[in-house]
């Protein structure tokens, strides 16, 4: 979908446990921009998925993924 900045390296210097919190929160990020991004998505209608170069079947098939899929 969208190639957002989550996937940012985290610093080698913080403790484990917020190592893991800022990836857990990256990974939240990402799961509910791919979530909005679907469901605006889903709104267009068919010139304006012609204009971004998708078909129907392809915004359909993109829009029926769940969140967690890339």
């Amino acid at each position: 979908m969208s190639s957002r900045p989550y996937a940012l390296s985290q610093p080698a210097s913080l403790p484990p446990v917020s190592r893991m919190l800022v990836s857990v929160a990256l990974a939240l990020a990402a799961w509910d921009d791919r979530r909005r991004t679907r469901a605006s998505l889903s709104k267009l209608d068919a010139h304006l998925l012609q204009d971004i170069g998708l078909g129907a079947d392809r915004a359909a098939s993109e829009c029926a993924k769940p969140f967690w899929r890339d």
